[in-house]
This record gives C-alpha cells, sequence and structure tokens, in this order.
C-alpha cells in the first residue's frame, strides 16, 4: 500500500495541468485509509471527478433566499464547507427578472407589524422574525457591500443602478469571498438523512452533509420528496396573476392605467367561512388598475389575486369582478357633482370632456355602457342617466374568466405548512438540520419587494442559527 505522499504525487502528477487547464476553481484531494480500502473524494466547484462528496451545509436552490443564507452563513463561521446546489443552468435567474430586471429588493416599510399585513400567507408568523431582520437591515446590510438601495414613490426599493445585475454580481462576489460553492444542473432527486446527517442525490453524483438548507421555491419534486420524509404540505396555487376579461368597456384601452377599488363580487355558493374571509380581506382594495390586452393587471388587481388566490382557484378563475373608477367619491356625493355638471357644463358636450381626472378614452366607454348618448348636451342629461352613469363609475360588473401568470410575477400561495417551521431558526420541527427558507414555505405577499424581504429574513435567521449550532 503506497503512503499518503506518495498517493498525493501520482495524483497531482496526473491531474493537476489538466485540471488549470479546464480553469477549475478549486482542487480538494482527501484520503482516508482504513486497512485495505481507501476512500478518494474530490471537490471541484461545478465539475466533479468521483460520485461522493462531503460538505458541512448544503443548500438546494441558487435563488434569492438560498444565496442569502449561504453567504451570510459562510461569513459568520468561515470553517464551515458550504455548497450551493441549483437544477438549472443558472443561479438567480428569478433575481434577474424581477421588477422588469430592476429587482424589487424590498419595501420602505421599517415596523414589523405593518409589513406583515402584506402577506396574505405568513402575516402571524413572520412578526417574530421581522423584528429581528427587517427592512432597514437589508437597506443595511447591501450598503456595506457597495449596494445603496432608493425609494421610490410607493414604497418600493430598488437598486440606484436599476439594474438586478448589480444584486447578481454581489451575491456571487460574497460567495467568492467566502468560498461558497456553486452547482449548477444539479437537481436533487432524492434525499435521505441518517441520524443527524443528509446525503443527497442527483443524476451522477452524492453529496453527503451535515445540514440542509432547502430553498427551492414552490418547484413540485422537492415539495414532493419533503412530504414523503413526513412534511406536511399545502397544495400550490398560483398567487399573483392577472384577469382575463373580454368587454367592451375596455376594448381597445391596453395600456391605460388608473386609480381604481376593486372587489370580488361573492359568489352565494360558497360557506359562510369564506364568505367571511372574502369580506374581510377582498373588499375595497385600492390601487393602479392596468388595462391590458388580456384584461386587468396592475397593483390593484395583483393585490386581490394574491389575499383571494385559494378561493379564486376553487372557483376555476370564473367570478364578477367589482370596479370602482372614482373611489374618492362617495355615491351621493357623486350625485349630486353630476347634478352640478348639469348646470355648470349645461352647453358642453358629454363625451368632448372627461370629468374627475379619468382617462377620457375610458369615460367614453363608460358613457356608452352607461346608455347615455354620448352627442348629448350636459343640460340634457336625465335622472335615470345620472343613476346609469354612477352605476358604470362606482359598481361596475366586469366578468373574469381566467387567468394570466407571467414568468416574471410568478408566486404560489402554498409549500411546506407553517406549523412544520420554527421561526426563531426555520428548522424543521420534524427534522434536525433541515432548515427551510423563502418561497417553499406557505407564505407569499402582495407585489411591491415584500416576498424578496421574506426571503431575505429568513435566509439571515436560518443562517445565524446554523452558524451557532456547529
Amino acid at each position: 500500500m503506497c503512503s499518503f505522499l506518495d498517493f498525493k504525487r501520482q495524483i497531482s502528477e496526473i491531474f493537476y495541468q489538466k485540471l488549470f487547464k479546464l480553469n477549475f476553481k478549486k482542487f480538494l484531494i482527501k484520503s482516508i485509509v482504513s486497512g485495505s480500502q481507501s476512500f478518494l473524494s474530490i471537490s471541484i466547484s461545478r465539475h466533479c471527478i468521483f460520485a461522493n462528496m462531503n460538505y458541512d451545509v448544503v443548500v438546494i436552490g441558487g435563488g434569492a433566499a438560498g444565496f442569502f443564507t449561504a453567504i451570510n452563513l459562510a461569513k459568520q463561521n468561515q470553517e464551515l464547507s458550504v455548497v450551493i446546489v441549483e437544477r438549472g443552468a443558472q443561479v438567480l435567474e428569478k433575481v434577474k427578472i424581477s421588477g422588469g430586471g430592476r429587482c424589487n429588493v424590498t419595501h420602505a416599510i421599517f415596523e414589523p407589524k405593518p409589513l406583515t399585513e402584506n402577506y396574505p400567507r405568513g402575516q402571524r408568523e413572520l412578526l417574530g422574525p421581522f423584528h429581528t431582520f427587517l427592512s432597514g437591515d437589508t437597506i443595511a446590510w447591501f450598503e456595506e457591500r457597495g449596494v445603496p438601495l432608493k425609494i421610490e414613490d410607493d414604497g418600493r426599493m430598488f437598486p440606484e443602478s436599476n439594474s438586478s445585475q448589480t444584486i447578481i454580481d454581489c451575491f456571487l462576489e460574497e460567495a467568492k469571498i467566502y468560498n461558497v460553492e456553486i452547482k449548477t444542473k444539479w437537481p436533487v432527486i432524492n434525499i435521505e438523512n441518517e441520524g443527524n446527517n443528509w446525503k443527497l442525490q442527483s443524476k451522477n453524483e452524492k453529496l453527503n452533509c451535515k445540514v440542509v438548507v432547502v430553498a427551492t421555491g414552490s418547484n413540485p419534486k422537492m415539495l414532493s420528496l419533503l412530504q414523503n420524509k413526513g412534511i406536511a404540505i399545502t397544495r400550490a396555487v398560483p398567487s399573483l396573476f392577472t384577469f382575463n376579461i373580454k368587454d367592451k368597456r375596455i376594448n381597445e384601452l391596453a395600456g391605460l392605467s388608473t386609480l381604481a377599488e376593486v372587489s370580488l363580487e361573492i359568489p352565494a355558493e360558497l360557506n359562510a367561512k369564506k364568505k367571511a374571509y372574502l369580506n374581510q380581506n377582498l373588499k375595497y382594495i385600492s390601487g393602479p388598475v392596468l388595462i391590458t390586452h388580456w384584461g386587468m393587471s396592475g397593483p390593484g388587481i395583483l393585490k386581490l389575486s394574491a389575499w383571494g388566490a385559494r378561493i379564486l382557484n376553487e372557483l376555476d378563475y370564473k367570478f364578477n369582478l367589482c370596479v370602482n373608477w372614482l373611489p374618492d367619491f362617495e355615491s351621493e356625493v357623486l350625485h349630486e357633482q353630476l347634478r352640478d355638471y348639469k348646470v355648470e357644463l349645461a352647453k358642453q358636450t358629454l363625451h368632448k370632456w372627461s370629468p374627475f381626472d379619468l382617462p377620457k378614452r375610458l369615460w367614453q366607454n363608460l358613457l356608452n355602457a352607461s346608455g347615455v348618448n354620448h352627442e348629448k348636451k350636459w343640460a340634457d342629461i336625465t335622472k335615470i342617466d345620472i343613476e346609469n352613469l354612477v352605476k358604470q363609475l362606482q359598481n361596475g360588473i366586469f366578468q373574469v374568466d381566467g387567468k394570466s401568470t407571467f414568468k416574471e410575477e410568478f408566486v404560489t400561495a402554498g409549500g411546506v405548512n407553517l406549523k412544520e417551521i420554527d421561526f426563531k431558526t426555520y428548522q424543521s420541527k420534524q427534522h434536525t438540520n433541515l432548515y427551510l427558507v423563502g418561497e417553499v414555505l406557505d407564505i407569499d405577499a402582495v407585489t411591491g419587494g415584500f416576498n424578496f424581504q421574506s426571503a431575505w429574513t429568513g435566509g439571515f435567521i436560518a443562517a445565524n442559527a446554523i452558524a451557532n449550532n456547529f
């Protein structure tokens, strides 16, 4: 049997130059000799020669939550070997396309309780974690790494560069500084635990580790693997989506945006509990409504889709949407204002001028829908005309028939049941050394940077917990 030095020399002679010609980042050889048997483990970032490698921590998922966990952990305990495994060819893909390529990093709400109110699922569970790592902590974290953020008028926060690549470059640089390995095209097809240790299997490779962090988003294969481990899973359904509507009132108005108030007309077939939920959460949601080629989108619609995700799925995305185009007016005040216009604008034709700062084309379509001859002069409108106008302006009913979900907005309601998680550490209550962060959990939020904030918070807390346990 050759000595370790002889063995190392032989390996070096065979592989040294070839490895560096291929620009591999790391070359690690460990030889463990027991009796007449040898065990060889060779670990090379993104590549492997033999199929069995050992790490302290494996993070499954190369997205926002996975990276934030890995780099914070590696910084806190630089003795640990940490690897991110990603099933796709690229990491941080969702970060790249988020916010129209600008990356809506967080939201300018700096108190835990108000921040939780933007989470249809996870509102109660996130209160404690937000006391540990909040939006202000996110801002400080990025600024410490040379990535200043800016606040826009609606509270959303983006990097000053207006480019998601700034966030990606920051994460990749941090991973490089703290020796976090990255393995792409590494789908996890099986996960097993032996005592407090874990074994992960891909197509051609196995990893052994002490700690596993699952940050795979709503990937159904991973949710299935977790379910096989006895972890309760809540069925995933889309959470942020636009409404498909075909209606002459919004025909040829694609691209038009205006502030409105939207609500769901409560179907009679729902039970009392669901009706109560809708009355509490899906009544009078205000925000910009964007008319699209498919129907309606914009923050107001997306917020409604988030809070109503499960019930709207149950309804097969067929329901009636109530739209109040003038949410700042009480009904009686609006009636009075129209009667005043009848006098003040007596000689003007209705369609030539849009009152109430409504987009002109929308006003004209609503006039037509109300049955009022748009060639009429204000002096000639009747009491019935006013009633019909008020109805279209403040209680327009639009039939929704389906949804549209776009990749950059894709968020789901569902995932690991929140009762499975200790939110002081983000560790599984059932399995030691198994942590779950990000959208793999049944946590989701309205649009505006809130989903990313949940990812940063969970990743930071999990990293602290893991670092303190080694």
